[in-house]
């Protein structure tokens, strides 16, 4: 006799959490719920705007529900009335209860976007690039009351991310974490029962506070190398900042050179087809793509058409 499909709530908010979302659509599963986050204002108009998840989560024809939290007893209850056998949560926004905890039969899946326990919290992304670290990835855990605290089940490591953006490095967690879900759900519908999973261990936690656009604001004296990583890791948002040849200029690329100069931090040194080199607390740093007050994203050749004295600054 053919087991009854597995009954999966799925909660998420950003794009992020879209292809996770996709992958849930395999034999044996139902997904019976999409939780995501209410509407919000958004736009220049700050119309009501649905969140990516719920937007996909209609055109599948999934059943929506968006409380604003889970304090109350009612969205308990019309969460248990799903008779869940799974939830899974991928960037919802919402820190859950143990008493939200319980109410699946097999707890709750979390797709967390670093290696834990690196990275627990809000921006795992962009504090991976922001630190330097060589490799990054997606564990899929067993959810537990702390924040990113709960067993590892499952995780998917990426190759170098030393030339990785936010952006690019986002879109490739995000497959990883869908490919996480492919081979895991199907598992837990075959068996009915909770994975082995591996406690993190106490040595090696990072949390990572969430984004402040205050941060995306560049200090010339710091190194090259420290800067450029500050570049990656807010492109596409917050993107970086500075003050360059007397304007305030987003930086959306850029890379650190050693070249070393003894130039005041902030001074730029020279302009060319291949960039704009500006002197830092250490090396060099060449903005490759960068943005004006007002304007849109140019490649610095067209910058340097616009500032043509540019090109004549001697180191």
């Amino acid at each position: 006799m053919n087991s009854p499909p597995l009954r999966l709530v799925f909660a998420g908010t950003p794009d992020f959490a879209v292809p996770c979302l996709d992958a849930c659509a395999q034999p044996g599963i139902e997904v019976v719920a999409v939780y995501t986050q209410p509407d919000r204002p958004a736009g220049r108009g700050r119309k009501l705007s649905p969140s990516p998840v719920k937007q996909a989560a209609l055109a599948q024809g999934h059943a929506v529900e968006q409380p604003e939290n889970f304090r109350s007893a009612e969205a308990r209850e019309r969460l248990a009335a799903y008779a869940p056998d799974l939830m899974v949560v991928v960037a919802y926004g919402l820190i859950l209860s143990q008493k939200v905890l319980d109410i699946p039969r097999f707890g709750c899946w979390n797709v967390h976007a670093s290696l834990l326990p690196r990275w627990r919290g809000a921006a795992p992304i962009q504090r991976a690039v922001l630190a330097g670290d060589a490799v990054s990835g997606v564990c899929l855990m067993q959810m537990e009351k702390g924040l990113d605290t709960g067993p590892v089940i499952d995780r998917i490591e990426t190759p170098d991310i030393s030339r990785e953006t936010g952006g690019t490095l986002h879109d490739l967690l995000s497959r990883y974490g869908a490919d996480l879900l492919r081979r895991r759900l199907p598992l837990l519908a075959r068996d009915r029962a909770r994975p082995a999973s591996e406690p993190q261990p106490e040595d090696g936690v990072l949390y990572a506070h969430k984004l402040d656009k205050a941060e995306a604001s560049i200090d010339w004296r710091e190194s090259a190398a420290a800067i450029e990583r500050k570049v990656r890791a807010f492109n596409p948002w917050p993107v970086a900042e500075a003050e360059v040849a007397g304007e305030r200029l987003r930086i959306w690329t850029a890379q650190a050179l050693p070249a070393a100069t003894m130039a005041v931090p902030g001074s730029v040194l020279g302009g060319t087809r291949e960039g704009l080199d500006v002197a830092t607390g250490d090396g060099v740093l060449r903005l490759t793509e960068v943005q004006r007050d007002g304007g849109r994203r140019l490649a610095v050749l067209d910058y340097l058409n616009a500032r043509p004295e540019l090109r004549r600054t001697a180191a």
